[in-house]
């Protein structure tokens, strides 16, 4: 039965077979082509994920080493506890509000009763504006004090500030200070002036020009040790530098 049957294409007229023809080939020619084309490019996908991939391995370019020491300058009118000429130099960048420079405080002391006069303690004020609005105004009132009672002043009046930081304010520095054996006129016209206010920007830039980003900032002849750190961590950094 199947061969009586004509073909589709016998009943076609010679124009239209040729048209057919024509719409054919292009199909058959546009599906190779994109064949073709799809191959190519998830072969082009490969190589850009192996050269990314490639990319992501390649060692970076060597760069110089970080300076295991920073230039560290100590200032006539910078407060030291120690002997001066020590062969330790701890330099802190400290704020009167930072809780954790309350902590820290104290693990210096000790480090002072340990080893005497091979250490010198530097202290240099790195107020922290932003969160603690009573940091300077106590930078600034312990230069007052210090300006009037010396470095034994500046260091008692620094202890009661770490030591009772909930009460900071212009009304416990005059207390302080006064009970310390500050004259209270001389005082308030020092601080109203803000005689000392550059000195504590002084320090403030210094610090930032040396990295301190939080406070404590330390540097241990030069080395940067940064935040509280514990006393046998100090220790260790200290007797190696003896």
């Amino acid at each position: 039965m199947l061969d009586n049957k004509q073909s589709v294409f016998s009943l076609m007229k010679p124009t239209t077979l040729i048209i057919t023809g024509i719409i054919v080939g292009i199909l058959v020619a546009s599906t190779i082509g994109f064949v073709v084309m799809l191959a190519k490019g998830t072969d082009d996908s490969k190589k850009t994920t192996i050269n990314n991939v490639e990319d992501n391995n390649i060692a970076p370019t060597p760069q110089a080493p970080v300076a295991g020491r920073k230039d560290v300058v100590i200032n006539s009118g910078d407060h030291i506890l120690g002997d001066p000429n020590a062969p330790v130099k701890i330099v802190e960048f400290s704020d009167f509000e930072c809780p954790f420079c309350s902590r820290h405080h104290p693990t210096l002391k000790q480090v002072m009763q340990e080893y005497g006069d091979q250490v010198a303690w530097v202290y240099k004020h790195f107020p922290l504006d932003s969160i603690h609005k009573e940091a300077r105004p106590a930078a600034e009132a312990s230069e007052c004090v210090a300006d009037q009672l010396g470095e034994e002043g500046f260091w008692n009046f620094t202890d009661t500030m770490f030591a009772n930081q909930r009460s900071l304010g212009s009304s416990y520095y005059k207390e302080v200070a006064s009970e310390l054996g500050a004259d209270l006129d001389e005082f308030n016209n020092c601080v109203s002036t803000g005689k000392f206010a550059d000195k504590v920007e002084d320090d403030y830039q210094q610090g930032l020009n040396l990295g301190v980003t939080g406070t404590p900032g330390n540097f241990i002849n030069g080395i940067e040790v940064k935040g509280a750190i514990p006393f046998a961590t100090l220790k260790q950094i200290i007797d190696s530098e003896l």
